[in-house]
C-alpha cells in the first residue's frame, strides 16, 4: 500500500523548474521512493543534456523507469479520437494531486493573463534569455512554443522500447504552453498487446536556454482499434524547413540530440528566421500537426511488422557498434540503439563537451548499417553522486 506524502512545495517562484506531461499510466508518477505516493513529485521533469543513452532514454538516470504505474493503469489512446495531458512542473499543479486544488490554467500553479507572452507578462519576470521564466516553457509566446509529441512502441516491457521501434504518432504544435494539451490519435492505430504498449512524451525546446531535451515513459493502451496494419519501423527525422522534399516520409523516431551518444539528429546554421536551428516536433523537422496518419505499413498483415519483430530481440551488450552520430544525411538511416554505457561525471559536461562528442562521433557514421539491432535496458538507478550532479545542474546557472 502506498503511503501518500506531501513534500513541502519549493517550486513557487523557482524560475528554473521545467515541465513534463502528467497523466495516468506514466512512470514515476508517484515519485522514485518505493511505497511512497509523493503528491509533490517532480521526478520526471528535469531536462536531459549531455548524458549517456542508458541515462537519458526514458528518463532512467534518476530511477523513473523503475517505478511503473499500478497494474491495469494505462494512458488510454482512443483510435481516431484524442486524449489530454497536463504539462506542469510538478504533479501538485495538476488534477493528479490535491484534487486539483493547486492547479490553474498554467503549469506553475500561478495565474497568467490570456495571451501570456514576453510583451504581456502580467507581472511575471523575464528569464535571463529574455523569455518567459515561469512556467519555464523555453519560449517568448505561444506561437514560438516548439511543439511536443507522443511516440509508441508495440512492446509491453519498457526495457524493450528503443528508438528503433518507437514511432511518433501524435504531435501538438505550440506546446508546451497552457496546462492542458490535447493530442490526436490516428484512426488506424492497431491494438496493443494484452499487457499494453509503451509510450513516451518528448519535447525539444526552441532555444531560450540550454539545448536539451525532455522525455519520459508511460504504459499505454489503444482503445477502439479496428485496423490491423502495423506501425512501420521509424526513421530519424531530418531538418527540412528549407526543402520539404528532404523530410523523412512516414514513421519517424523521437528526436535525440546533444547527448553523449545515440544522437539521431544533427543541425547547424540558422533557420528561415535567422535564428540558430533547434530541431523540434514541428514542420521544420517534417512533423505534421495532430495525428501522424502516415506511419503504417501498407500491404501488411498485423503480424510480421519490422517494427514489432525488431522489438522482440533480447537486449544485448556484446559486439555492439558505436551509436550513429553524423550529418543529416547519415541520420536518415534507421537509428539503432547504442551499447550500454557506464555512467560518469560526464553527464555534467559543458556545451562544448557535447559539441566535441558529437563531432568525434561523426567519424562513426559509416558503421550505422552494421550497428547492433538490440538495445540496452534502461532500468538502472541513479547513484547518489549523479543525483547531486543533477541537482547542481538543474538549479544552477546553466539551466534557463
Amino acid at each position: 500500500m502506498l503511503a501518500t506524502v506531501a513534500v513541502p512545495l519549493l517550486l513557487a517562484g523557482a524560475a528554473k523548474a521545467h515541465l513534463f506531461a502528467w497523466a495516468n499510466g506514466m512512470y514515476c508518477k508517484n515519485g522514485t521512493v518505493a511505497g511512497v505516493d509523493n503528491v509533490n513529485n517532480d521526478a520526471p521533469v528535469p531536462p536531459l543534456y549531455n548524458m549517456s543513452y542508458n541515462d537519458y532514454w526514458m528518463h532512467a538516470y534518476n530511477g523513473c523507469t523503475d517505478f511503473p504505474p499500478a497494474d491495469g493503469e494505462y494512458l488510454e489512446l482512443p483510435a481516431g479520437g484524442s486524449f489530454q495531458v497536463e504539462i506542469a512542473e510538478n504533479r501538485a499543479y495538476t488534477s493528479l494531486s490535491f484534487n486539483g486544488a493547486k492547479a490553474t490554467n498554467w503549469g506553475d500553479g500561478q495565474n497568467h493573463p490570456n495571451g501570456y507572452s514576453t510583451t504581456n507578462l502580467g507581472g511575471a519576470a523575464l528569464s535571463t534569455d529574455g523569455c518567459l521564466s515561469t512556467p519555464n516553457m523555453h519560449t517568448q509566446n505561444q506561437s514560438n512554443a516548439a511543439g511536443s509529441a507522443f511516440a509508441i512502441a508495440y512492446v509491453s516491457d519498457i526495457s524493450q522500447a528503443t528508438p528503433s521501434n518507437m514511432a511518433i504518432f501524435s504531435v501538438a504544435y505550440n506546446t508546451p504552453y497552457e496546462l492542458v494539451a490535447t493530442f490526436d490519435v490516428p484512426a488506424n492505430m492497431p491494438a496493443c498487446p494484452a499487457d499494453g504498449c509503451i509510450c513516451a512524451w518528448g519535447w525539444v525546446p526552441n532555444g531560450c536556454g540550454q539545448f536539451n531535451l525532455f522525455m519520459g515513459g508511460y504504459k499505454c493502451m489503444v482503445t477502439g482499434a479496428t485496423a490491423t496494419a502495423p506501425v512501420a519501423a521509424p526513421k530519424p527525422p531530418v531538418w527540412c524547413q528549407d526543402d520539404s522534399s528532404n523530410c523523412t516520409a512516414g514513421a519517424k523516431q523521437m528526436i535525440l540530440w546533444n547527448q553523449l551518444d545515440g544522437n539521431n539528429v544533427f543541425v547547424s546554421g540558422v533557420d528561415d528566421s535567422g535564428n540558430r536551428k533547434h530541431p523540434g516536433y514541428n514542420e521544420k523537422m517534417g512533423f505534421a500537426n495532430g495525428a501522424q496518419n502516415d506511419i503504417f505499413e501498407s500491404g501488411s498483415s498485423s503480424s510480421g511488422s519490422s517494427n514489432q519483430a525488431s522489438s522482440q530481440a533480447p537486449a544485448s551488450s556484446s559486439s555492439a557498434a558505436a551509436p550513429p552520430a553524423s550529418s543529416s544525411q547519415a541520420s536518415q538511416s534507421s537509428y539503432v540503439a547504442p551499447p550500454p554505457a557506464s555512467s560518469s561525471s560526464a553527464d555534467a559536461a559543458s556545451s562544448s563537451a557535447a559539441a566535441s562528442s558529437a563531432a568525434s562521433s561523426a567519424a562513426a557514421a559509416s558503421s550505422i548499417a552494421t550497428s547492433m539491432r538490440t538495445a540496452p535496458t534502461c532500468s538502472t538507478k541513479a547513484t547518489k553522486a549523479r543525483r547531486n550532479v543533477h541537482r547542481r545542474l538543474h538549479h544552477g546557472d546553466d539551466f534557463n
